[in-house]
């Protein structure tokens, strides 16, 4: 199950594990025009971790889950 909310300067997704136990802590996916950071809380650490992924990153991320086993250079049109 998720969540989608627009704030103000971003997008906020929430995924919530479901499913058979043992389930995992919610991640906070908040989307900006720059970049999207990544939120899940530590129940080790008592603490919120967070990721932070340029647009770049990004991209590369969502290539890569449609793509086979290997080591892989996107260009961009601009970069042509």
């Amino acid at each position: 199950m998720f969540s989608i909310e627009h704030e103000f300067d971003s997008t906020l997704i929430t995924l919530v594990d479901e499913g058979a136990a043992p389930l995992g802590e919610d991640i906070v996916i908040n989307a900006f025009e720059d970049c999207v950071t990544l939120e899940q809380y530590n129940p080790r650490t008592d603490k919120t971790e967070k990721i932070t992924l340029s647009m770049s990153q990004l991209h590369d991320l969502s290539a890569a889950l449609d793509l086979p086993e290997g080591v892989y250079s996107l260009v961009r049109e601009k970069d042509l």
